[in-house]
């Protein structure tokens, strides 16, 4: 069967040529534009000489060149690499050898960084930077201007005959153990993840959305569920490089965006900056959150100050990314919805074993249509991770009656404690309703006679005042004596990656 992820564009633009597909600052642009350039940069690959079927890789933030060269990608039949713009040179190296990409197209501003790293490159033979000046279409020698082999291209006139389970995306995870795998992603996988968003029942349809691009575009999320499925509907994008809170207040504002989605610290920032109002966010009719657990306290408190419900979804690289979602209507506070339509969960235990019981822990294995044909070029991880179609996620999780499934913890970010198991989602539910608690992370920390001890990082609230040992006795209350932390340490802010998410390896 042919397929292509270009359809979303191609179908969008014949059905709303004129219409804003993508606002940034006060730039607009309608979609039979965006669908012009990225033909015309799918030409621009062939007229470099790269073939159907080879990688190209993207190094760019929330501009509208992400979604012009990602899409001009899928035109040419060539499979899109998405890389973090954080990455050092040592890192972009091993990105485009590994995933073997032919071309990387990065943004000015990380340029020395992507030259650094390509220059290393063994297979890398097409370096392309965007310039924000569209006007300067200057580069330095051996380095194409994005614009400048662009505009003059001949565009392509037909979405290539690429099939349904060819790769479309290969999204590399995080390496938090080991280096970063290269999950496969088919144009089926993404292509039906789309459609699953465009399915929720909204209080308005998808050709009237107007979302907030926070989330970082190289990445699952925001490519899925920002991205792809706005542009499947035929919805509008407003563009945000970076998160601010109040900066993005005034935009929801100003835009009037109706769907917004980030990790929970954007709800946090939001929620605790005091020149964000409720009137700025009256627009919102409803929130996504993911990427990592949302604490039951600050749902429930940003839900009651703007009046508009988060709904919690959960997902991976590996699976496009969205395997679970609450629904608006049918939705459980601390929980990650229910599996989405066409997918399975089951939740295994320690010795291998099916958990049937409700409320038991168990590791989250996810079979269906959105999970990948596996990682680029390592058979044996592959394997590991899927066997028998069932793909192992190493979060831990339980089920409640009601077939609702609920984050414990990470697999790997476990504590053990003198024999028991701690799960630091647990502690962290329990600091978050700390009246001066505003960021909290529960890791493992070595002990000579526990094995491991539990230690709380926080960041406190402007002009709160509270000492570690208050923060030990409020949990000793309220947790089991093997379970609340013995070590506080506060600091101004806790590191973050590009999504906003808690880095808890570089707190241990």
């Amino acid at each position: 069967m042919s397929l292509n992820l270009a359809t979303l564009l191609s179908e969008a633009a014949k059905r709303h040529p004129s219409k804003p597909a993508i606002v940034i600052n006060d730039v607009v642009l309608p979609y039979q534009m965006v669908d012009g350039f990225a033909r015309k940069f799918a030409g621009a690959l062939h007229g470099l000489g790269v073939k159907p079927g080879q990688h190209v890789a993207l190094m760019l933030p929330n501009v509208p060149q992400f979604t012009i060269a990602y899409f001009g990608s899928h035109y040419a039949a060539c499979p899109v690499v998405p890389l973090n713009v954080l990455l050092t040179p040592d890192e972009i190296h091993y990105h485009l050898d590994d995933s073997e990409a032919v071309a990387l197209v990065v943004w000015e501003g990380f340029f020395e960084q992507a030259r650094a790293g390509f220059a290393r490159s063994t297979g890398c033979k097409h370096l392309i930077v965007v310039k924000q000046d569209r006007a300067d279409v200057t580069a330095p020698d051996g380095v194409h201007n994005f614009s400048a082999i662009s505009m003059p291209a001949t565009p392509v006139d037909a979405v290539p005959a690429t099939n349904a389970d060819d790769t479309a995306v290969i999204l590399y995870t995080s390496g938090t153990t080991g280096k970063p795998k290269g999950a496969e992603l088919s144009h089926f996988n993404l292509l039906f993840n789309a459609e699953y968003m465009n399915s929720l029942p909204l209080p308005y349809p998808p050709d009237d959305a107007v979302v907030m691009v926070v989330l970082p575009l190289f990445h699952s999320f925001g490519q899925t569920v920002m991205q792809n499925a706005t542009i499947r509907g035929g919805g509008t994008l407003v563009l945000m490089p970076r998160f601010e809170p109040l900066a993005a207040a005034q935009l929801i504002e100003k835009h009037k965006v109706k769907f917004f989605a980030g990790v929970p610290t954007m709800y946090f920032a939001l929620l605790h900056h005091p020149e964000v109002t409720p009137a700025m966010l009256a627009s919102l009719q409803h929130c996504a959150s993911g990427g990592a657990a949302m604490p039951v306290e600050v749902m429930s408190a940003f839900d009651k100050k703007f009046e508009v419900d988060i709904l919690e979804g959960y997902g991976l690289s590996e699976t496009s990314p969205v395997a679970s979602f609450n629904q608006p209507g049918n939705k459980k506070a601390g929980s990650i919805g229910l599996p989405i339509w066409g997918v399975e969960f089951r939740l295994i235990d320690a010795d291998g074993k099916v958990v049937t019981a409700t409320d038991t822990p168990g590791e989250i294995q996810i079979k269906g249509h959105n999970v990948m044909k596996g990682y680029w070029n390592r058979a044996e991880a592959t394997a590991e991770a899927i066997k028998d179609g069932w793909f192992a996620s190493g979060d831990i999780a339980q089920r409640d009656a009601d077939g609702f499934y609920y984050i414990v913890d990470r697999k790997k970010d476990m504590i053990i404690r003198g024999g028991f198991n701690v799960y630091p989602r647990e502690i962290e539910e329990v600091l978050y309703g700390h009246p001066a608690v505003l960021e909290a992370a529960v890791i493992g920390v070595p002990h000579e006679s526990h094995g491991e001890e539990v230690k709380a990082v926080l960041a406190i609230k402007p002009d709160a005042k509270v000492a570690a040992e208050d923060i030990i006795a409020y949990c000793k209350e309220k947790l089991a004596a093997y379970k609340y932390p013995r070590i506080v340490e506060f600091r101004d802010a806790l590191p973050k990656g590009p999504t906003g998410k808690i880095l808890k390896r570089e707190l241990r």
